[in-house]
């Protein structure tokens, strides 16, 4: 959850003055935005080069256990029992020396150096306490110093590997944090300094946005260009990948950051405050810190590192066994609606995924083929004469949407999420942005076919502003307190939620 409360950022946040900073031509932003590479995540790559280590190690004993003792001495939980002790172990001590940090991989012989100290620190203790604990008889002495040398060479063997690895992908940039500069000036060019001295902060520069117009702001601020305003940053972060935005504007300039956090926090991106050289000298656990440079958090990525994964893994496996499981059913649907009125059997519909990226969207088709509406543009009512009898009744159940489980598996769109509108859907005439502040906020994660707004009656016709308010509140409530909790339970409740049809149609 974010550092400040949403709604007392925009209550506080005044209408921006028209900006002094002179219009840009969009194309020098729009070649300036250039997708960057997928990133990878470091915790994620850490975690599993943990996770395997810990598994290889376990799994050499045993194998060495087979080949050399298989028949002579059993297994069972003697063995089992130190193997085990000795990959936890070296796991701890290999984290304790800082050699599962990103830093660490891209470095061979320093880190070759801390694996040959805890692996035989390991062993050490192992040996010390089968002693102590008048044990060692029990155990083959060449097992023991098999298993060393063994797994000494496959740790080192394996990190060089990693080594390759993670050195082809870094001079890829899959690990870098593409950040964006706030603000201009010395503030600015201290930070880009301090940042840029550090080369294993993993933060690349792409430009820096400020508000203020040119003689007052540079068009290049210590050798990176001054890319527009924060309205170009909005834009920019919409088309190429951006993991971090800096302010350098003094904390004292409080409404003017209020008034630009107002635009960015729509994003799904971190957004930090540089404490670089402020006078304000915080307690040091009120800081985090690009590599040694302290920042305060205003803004996290709702989602991301292992949460990314395991949203993913719940989406793809769920949505499978939910497909199969639900196939005969949609069969049924898809004969329905192919035999009761001519055309295709599924609607595709362009709507706003993640990051206001468009993706399309398969739907039963529910109206009559000359008069589908794939913008949206006009509102299903009630007795609404361009539905069929087949789509009424789909459409009243919510069965139309289950086509979505196929982009839940290509990745547009999650089990659980903000429902994704029709680009030209309105509430009171009026599109749904216009209607709410901050409504682009929904899209910092992933869409999904069902929601929180969904399974607390936010479902169907959004003909008053004032649905739409209630509806974009349940999903800002869903982004801000994601579990794999929360998903399971609106799995389980939406059946449920379906018998309120009141507002389908």
């Amino acid at each position: 959850m974010s550092a400040f409360d949403i709604r007392d950022l925009l209550d506080a946040a005044v209408p921006m003055e028209a900006s002094s900073a002179p219009a840009r031509d969009s194309v020098p932003l729009a070649e300036a935005a250039v997708p960057g590479p997928t990133a990878i995540s470091p915790v994620v790559v850490a975690g599993l080069v943990r996770a395997l280590e810990c598994a290889l190690i376990f799994g050499l004993g045993t194998l060495l256990h087979v080949l050399m003792l298989r028949g002579r001495v059993p297994f069972g939980l003697t063995y089992a029992g130190v193997i085990g002790m000795i990959a936890v172990t070296t796991v701890t001590l290999i984290q304790a020396s800082g050699g599962y940090r990103i830093a660490a991989f891209r470095s061979f012989f320093r880190t070759a150096i801390r694996l040959i100290v805890a692996w035989s620190l390991t062993f050490l203790m192992v040996a010390t306490g089968l002693v102590l604990a008048k044990v060692a008889d029990h155990y083959s002495r060449l097992w023991l110093g098999t298993f060393f040398g063994a797994g000494l060479a496959m740790l080192l063997v394996g990190r060089f590997v990693l080594f390759r690895i993670i050195d082809a992908q870094t001079r890829a940039g899959r690990f870098d944090r593409r950040t964006a500069i706030v603000g201009g000036g010395q503030p600015a060019e201290a930070l880009i300094a301090a940042l840029e001295t550090q080369s294993e902060s993993g933060i690349r520069i792409v430009g820096v946005f400020d508000d203020r117009n040119a003689d007052r702001s540079s068009d290049v601020v210590a050798g990176h260009p001054k890319l527009g305003n924060v309205d170009d940053l909005v834009a920019y972060a919409r088309h190429a990948r951006l993991d971090l935005i800096v302010f350098t504007i003094p904390i004292t300039a409080e409404a003017r950051i209020l008034q630009m956090l107002a635009k960015l926090w729509v994003l799904p991106i971190d957004i930090r405050l540089s404490a670089h050289a402020a006078k304000l000298r915080l307690r040091p656990r009120s800081y985090s810190y690009l590599g040694s440079v302290p920042v305060l958090d205003v803004f996290d990525r709702p989602i991301a590192d292992w949460d990314v994964v395991v949203k993913a893994v719940f989406d793809r496996c769920v949505g499978l066994m939910m497909l199969l499981a639900l196939s005969p059913l949609m069969l049924v649907i898809a004969l329905a609606v192919r035999l009761t009125s001519r055309g295709p059997v599924l609607f595709r519909q362009k709507r706003h995924g993640f990051n206001n990226e468009l993706i399309e969207v398969y739907k039963f088709r529910s109206m009559y083929v000359d008069q589908c509406d794939a913008g949206a543009a006009r509102m299903v009512t009630r007795g609404d004469p361009r539905v069929t009898p087949v789509g009424r009744f789909i459409r009243k159940t919510s069965l139309d949407e289950l086509p979505q489980l196929f982009n839940v598996l290509k990745g547009d769109l999650s089990l659980v999420g903000p429902r994704p509108h029709a680009l030209q859907a309105k509430a009171a005439n009026t599109l749904y942005d216009q209607v709410v502040d901050g409504y682009f906020a929904r899209h910092k994660v992933k869409p999904g076919i069902t929601g929180w707004a969904q399974v607390n009656g936010w479902r169907g016709e959004t003909d008053t502003s004032e649905k739409l308010q209630r509806r974009v509140e349940h999903d800002l409530y869903y982004i801000e307190n994601w579990s794999v909790l929360l998903d399971l339970q609106i799995l389980l409740t939406t059946p449920f939620a379906l018998f309120k049809t009141e507002n389908a149609y």
